[in-house]
């Protein structure tokens, strides 16, 4: 499975633990940032959107201070549908009622431990389809 993985500078640092982490089962392909220094979220959501798009990638996982805004960034982009999880039950619901493909997370306010939970959740989780089938699909009208 490939998994995209992008920051702005408030969700570096839990970007290169879970890039970390997650690199001995997955390949992972890292759009950035790489230090940090502050940049402008729009553009790695938008990046990593892209890569989810043109089926570059599998999955995504994106992270800023809150989550809120690079997940606003990601959903602008029609076959991406980003959650902002912020617990392992969410993670769970976002695969399997929303078939996200996109998750997002707020650096300020998870552990890495939590974080590295959400996403393990989030990746292993299956779409269950049946009912949310028309709802997901309604999603890209």
């Amino acid at each position: 499975m490939r998994i995209s993985i992008a920051s702005d500078h408030a969700g570096f640092k839990l970007k290169d633990f879970l890039k970390s982490e997650l690199a001995q089962k997955y390949d992972i392909i890292d759009l950035g940032t790489n230090d940090s220094e502050s940049v402008d979220y729009p553009d790695f959501g938008k990046k990593l959107a892209e890569h989810i798009a043109n089926k570059k990638s599998d999955f995504g996982i994106l992270i800023c201070g809150s989550g809120i805004g690079i997940s606003i960034a990601a959903n602008r982009n029609p076959k991406v549908r980003a959650a902002l999880c912020w617990n392992n039950e969410v993670s769970k619901l976002a695969r399997q009622h929303n078939d996200a493909n996109v998750i997002c997370l707020g650096a300020r306010f998870v552990t890495e431990q939590q974080a590295l939970e959400m996403v393990n959740t989030f990746l292993s989780t299956a779409f269950e389809g049946g009912r949310h089938t028309k709802r997901v699909e309604k999603l890209s009208c």
